[in-house]
């Protein structure tokens, strides 16, 4: 690999290939490309020295800038595989199975990579949290066993270094960083009890002043970490998976911080909804929230949890920081259209504005230059495959796989810390090519009886971009805030009037149109198709405002091409 080139990792149904990025092309020749469908996870270490992959025909690693074999763990049904911190250690996992009458067997290894020898087994049942977490220097490995954490010094696995003993551990997390070591816990609450997180501070567990800092909460069954690169701050989030208010289709969740100082605090967003994405500037120094009810808000905090830049709000659903933090993304997936906004953390200014339509995955490129969006099995079973975008929009690679090919899974080849450094920004698009993929019509959905006329709102109604916390009223006074407000209310309750004319009007020709087959039977399948047609015409009015929508509903929205032909054939019949 040459000092600028970057890789593309991609693993689908026919096995695992490299792949060039921008500003070059094709498939890396020199690796030994793995044709095998069975290919199920891949993993690089950190610096990307390493590669490992498991397939039917087990499990191998290779050094990535020669791919030369190291060692191969024959085992045909390791599923999961991690490498540890620094890559001097491999963790293979297998789906747990213990027969009756049988002794459990061990289905966590951990492999030695200097010598290719296993060093020690687990029984590990569950998949979620399965593989050990190390220290970034190795020094200490950490594991989640019936509710306590184990951890264990200088990878000798015979003795427990240290325990945990709490009522219930159900999660933790071992920051990253220098020492000392920190670690945070999440203790669910039962019969009336708060849920609570502890932050420790390695090997100090026991005693009153053990705990450096606490938060505890209620409507919490399990919490995500994510730590700053120092590993002095942590913000995590909890979550129930239903919201008794009934409110939030996403249950209800809950955003605190604590540092190792002992600092605590909850987050106050500036608007009510879920909590759709958490990213940490790779500075440690600030993070960025995704929230709220559709058009989501971003907004950017600092340590003091304090707000310090909003982006307004807009239909996007996740941030993603370029790795060297000079620059972020807010991206719309999932039932959103694929728009990504691209921003200048300096100038505080959006750098351009472009659709990835389908995508399902987004990944800032090392080098912050180039970003990359994918489309990938489960998630999209059609149209798999993967595009590059320089940053200031324009598109400069797009592969799409044949039609019967899946893309599982694809990501940038890692490369060494402090390899690449910050450029100035550009603000005007590069040269690029032109998408071969039909873009989206971006005009706003009108129903049946308002074509022709002007819409009475705008689709996924956006705040002003340009609002920040340092000028929260964009500049409006309170007289001319409640002189809109009224003059809203006035053409929403007019526009509304008109809608409910046209509903009555349409139905009256509905009915009609009924009538005039003289049939009965035909009537009563003309009724339900047209009490179908009704309620599609609903599911698309909710989904152009931004409404997120069952996979049942959006398979309805795609019948009504069907529906309405054999409407027509049965009142031409």
């Amino acid at each position: 690999m040459s000092s600028c080139e970057q890789l593309l990792a991609l693993r689908g149904s026919k096995g695992i290939k490299i792949c060039k990025s921008p500003p070059l092309n094709g498939e890396d020749v020199s690796f030994p490309k793995v044709e095998n469908p069975t290919c199920r996870d891949m993993s690089f270490t950190l610096d990307g020295k390493l590669m490992s992959w498991c397939t039917s025909q087990g499990t191998s690693v290779v050094e990535s800038s020669n791919y030369q074999a190291l060692f191969k763990v024959d085992d045909p049904r390791v599923s999961l595989i991690h490498f540890s911190s620094k890559g001097n250690y491999l963790s293979t996992w297998t789906p747990y199975s213990a027969k009756q009458n049988q002794q459990e067997s061990c289905n966590l290894h951990i492999w030695d990579i200097a010598s290719g020898k296993c060093i020690k087994s687990f029984i590990q049942k569950k998949q979620i949290g399965w593989n050990p977490q190390w220290s970034d220097d190795e020094f200490l490995c950490a594991r989640n066993v019936n509710n306590e954490v184990h951890f264990f010094e200088k990878a000798n696995f015979d003795t427990i270094s240290k325990k945990i003993f709490l009522q219930k551990v159900a999660y933790f997390s071992l920051a990253p960083g220098n020492p000392p070591y920190h670690l945070a816990c999440f203790v669910p609450g039962v019969k009336g009890q708060p849920s609570f997180v502890r932050l420790f501070k390695y090997p100090d567990f026991e005693g009153p002043n053990s705990i450096i800092a606490q938060k505890s909460f209620f409507k919490a069954e399990r919490t995500d970490f994510y730590w700053n690169k120092t590993g002095k701050d942590c913000i995590f989030l909890t979550s129930v998976d239903v919201d008794k208010s009934g409110a939030s289709y996403y249950g209800e969740l809950n955003l605190y911080y604590a540092s190792v100082k002992g600092d605590t605090a909850k987050l106050t967003l500036g608007k009510d909804g879920p909590v759709y994405s958490v990213k940490w500037n790779p500075s440690s120094t600030e993070f960025c929230v995704v929230y709220g009810y559709m058009p989501a808000k971003a907004t950017i905090y600092n340590l003091k949890c304090e707000p310090v830049f909003d982006f307004g709000a807009g239909p996007r659903n996740e941030v993603a920081y370029s790795p060297l933090g000079d620059r972020l993304s807010l991206s719309g997936f999932g039932n959103l259209n694929g728009w990504i906004e691209v921003w200048d953390l300096k100038m505080k200014k959006q750098i351009s504005k472009f659709q990835a339509q389908d995508s399902t995955l987004i990944e800032w490129s090392y080098d912050g230059e180039f970003i990359l969006t994918a489309t990938t099995s489960p998630r999209l079973r059609i149209g798999n495959g993967y595009r590059v975008w320089h940053y200031t929009s324009s598109l400069q690679q797009e592969i799409f796989l044949d039609a019967n090919d899946e893309l599982y899974d694809i990501r940038w080849v890692p490369v060494p810390e402090g390899k690449f450094k910050a450029k100035p920004t550009k603000l005007t698009p590069v040269p690029g090519i032109q998408s071969a993929s039909p873009q989206i019509s971006k005009e706003v959905y009108r129903p049946p009886g308002a074509q022709g006329k002007q819409a009475s709102f705008k689709l996924h109604d956006e705040e002003d971009s340009k609002t920040s916390t340092n000028d929260p009223s964009g500049g409006m006074s309170k007289n001319k805030k409640k002189n809109l407000a009224r003059k809203a209310k006035k053409e929403n309750e007019k526009s509304v009037t008109n809608d409910e004319r046209l509903d009555v009007s349409d139905k009256n020709e509905s009915t009609n149109a009924i009538q005039f087959t003289g049939d009965p039977e035909k009537d009563k399948k003309i009724k339900s198709l047209m009490k179908k047609l009704e309620q599609i015409e609903k599911l698309k009015k909710d989904q152009a405002a931004g409404k997120k929508l069952e996979l049942n509903q959006l398979e309805k929205i795609k019948k009504v091409g069907e529906l309405e032909d054999e409407l027509e054939k049965l009142r031409l019949g």
